[in-house]
């Protein structure tokens, strides 16, 4: 088992910055690619970016490309979404979540464990 918890998430105006992190616990956390995904309200759950066990390779969603950044440190078990020049089409709850196998993965039915989620909301 694998215990995620996402914290940073809050209300910030448009243009603003926000760091999400994700403290993970229960197993050997490098053995972990992570991914970072969003559900606005009244939509499907959806991929925000992803990073290997080594933090080697990223990939993001073209949606937030160029304003996020994901980043992990394998010696704090944590996992980090930086997000800069928010826009109000970004508000929504954000989970982090992790698998075992050796590449990146963009699908959410892929992933094996899910954090509870935090809310991210900006302001026009």
């Amino acid at each position: 088992q694998v215990q995620l918890v996402e914290s940073g998430g809050g209300l910030v105006q448009a243009g603003g910055s926000l760091r999400l992190s994700c403290a993970a616990s229960g197993r050997t956390f490098s053995n972990y690619a992570m991914g970072w995904f969003r559900r606005a309200p009244g939509k499907e759950r959806e991929f925000v970016a992803a990073i290997t066990q080594s933090g080697g390779n990223t990939l993001y969603a073209n949606a937030v490309k160029g304003r996020f950044t994901i980043s992990r440190d394998n010696a704090k078990n944590t996992v980090y979404l930086q997000m800069n020049s928010l826009k109000p089409e970004d508000t929504a709850v954000y989970y982090c979540a992790a698998h075992s196998a050796p590449r990146i993965v963009v699908s959410t039915h892929l992933y094996t464990y899910w954090g509870q989620g935090t809310q991210v909301t900006v302001s026009s």
